[in-house]
C-alpha cells in the first residue's frame, strides 16, 4: 500500500495531501496556516479515515462493526464512541426518512454479491418480497455505557453514511490545526469550508451517471457544506439481464429498480449527506423530490429518460 502524500496546491499557499483507504483513496486541498505543520496535518487526516475504517468495514472480519454483527441477539457490545455516533445517527436518519434508510440491510447487500462473497440466489430468493423490521426495531442504545444490543437478529452495514462521516472526521482535525480554508474528498463525496483561493469557491464535480466512462455533468460551489452522490452506475452487478445497484430498497428485498440513476446531496456534515442521497436515491423519482421538498434537502435528481437521456431536477433549501 501506499503512503500518503503531501504536495503543493494551486497557489503558494496551498497543500494537496492524498492518501489510501477503504480500497480507494482520500484527499485534501487546503490554505496553509502560518506555523503549520504540514506532515501532523497529513496525519491527522490519516488517522481520520482509518479509524472509520477499522470500525466500520464489512471487508475487515476483525473491526468494530464485524464484532457487534457475530454478537448474540440480546448481548450487549461496548463500542467506540465513533461507531456508536455512526449508528445513532444512522437510526435517526433511518426514522426520519420512514425507514427508506435502513443500516441494517447487511444480509441484502452480502446476498446480492455487494460484500466479500459471491451472490446467494438462494438467500435472494428468500429474501425477495418479505416484510424486513426497519433498524429502530432491531437495535437497541445505551448512551450512558456507549452499547448496543441486537433485539433480533440483523446484519448493520454503514456504507451509506460512513464515508460521509469520515470526512466529518476530516474536517474535525483540520479544524484542530487551526485550517480555515480547506476541502476534503472521499471516493467522490466533499467537504469544505471558506474558499479555495480569496473570491475563489471550492467546486464539486457533478459526475454524469454514466457506466461506460467518467464525465462532468455540471459544477456545484460549495462553502461550508458537504455534498454526496448516491447512484446506480459506480458499484454495480450484471445478472442475467438486468444491471443492479447496490442501493438496497428494504421494502422490497431488492436493490432499487427504478430509472432515477443518482441523487446528489448538499448538507451541513458529511453524514447527513451520505445517508439523505442514499434515501432519496430508494425513495425514487417521484416521491425523491417529494421527501426532499418536505424535509428542506438540498439535492440534485438525475434520472433517465426513456430516450437515452438525462433529467435533472435541482431543489434548493
Amino acid at each position: 500500500m501506499s503512503k500518503t502524500s503531501i504536495e503543493p496546491g494551486a497557489g503558494a499557499d496551498t497543500l494537496r495531501l492524498s492518501g489510501p483507504t477503504m480500497g480507494t483513496s482520500w484527499q485534501a486541498e487546503l490554505r496553509l496556516p502560518a506555523g503549520a505543520d504540514p506532515e501532523a496535518i497529513r496525519a491527522d487526516l490519516a488517522r481520520a479515515v482509518e479509524t472509520v475504517d477499522a470500525q466500520m468495514s464489512t471487508w475487515k472480519p476483525d473491526s468494530d462493526l464485524m464484532r457487534l454483527n457475530r454478537a448474540p441477539v440480546g448481548s450487549w457490545v461496548p463500542v467506540p464512541p465513533e461507531l456508536f455516533e455512526v449508528v445513532r445517527l444512522g437510526l435517526e436518519i433511518g426514522a426520519a426518512s420512514g425507514g427508506l434508510f435502513d443500516i441494517c440491510l447487511g444480509d441484502l447487500v452480502s446476498a446480492w454479491g455487494f460484500g466479500p462473497a459471491e451472490p446467494d440466489r438462494e438467500a435472494i430468493t428468500a429474501m425477495i418480497g418479505g416484510a424486513r423490521p426497519p433498524a429502530a426495531a432491531l437495535l437497541e442504545l445505551d448512551p450512558e455505557t456507549r452499547r448496543i444490543r441486537k433485539s433480533a437478529p440483523a446484519a448493520l452495514d454503514l456504507c451509506g453514511i460512513a464515508k460521509g462521516y469520515a470526512l466529518d472526521l476530516m474536517a474535525a482535525a483540520l479544524e484542530r490545526h487551526g485550517v480555515g480554508d480547506w476541502l476534503v474528498s472521499l471516493d467522490g463525496d466533499l467537504r469544505a469550508r471558506g474558499q479555495r483561493a480569496p473570491g475563489t469557491p471550492w467546486l464539486a464535480a457533478l459526475e454524469t451517471p454514466t457506466r461506460e466512462r467518467r464525465g462532468v455533468h455540471g459544477f456545484i460551489e460549495i462553502a461550508d457544506a458537504a455534498v454526496a452522490t448516491s447512484g446506480d452506475y459506480r458499484n454495480w452487478i450484471a445478472l442475467e439481464d438486468r444491471v443492479l445497484s447496490h442501493t438496497m430498497d428494504r421494502r422490497a428485498g431488492l436493490p432499487c429498480l427504478h430509472e432515477l440513476a443518482s441523487v446528489t446531496v448538499i448538507a451541513a456534515s458529511g453524514a447527513a449527506a451520505d445517508a439523505w442521497a442514499t434515501a432519496l436515491l430508494v425513495a425514487g423519482p417521484e416521491a425523491g423530490p417529494e421527501l426532499a421538498r418536505a424535509r428542506g434537502i438540498r439535492a440534485i435528481f438525475l434520472r433517465r429518460d426513456p430516450d437515452g437521456g438525462i433529467s435533472e431536477l435541482s431543489l434548493a433549501e
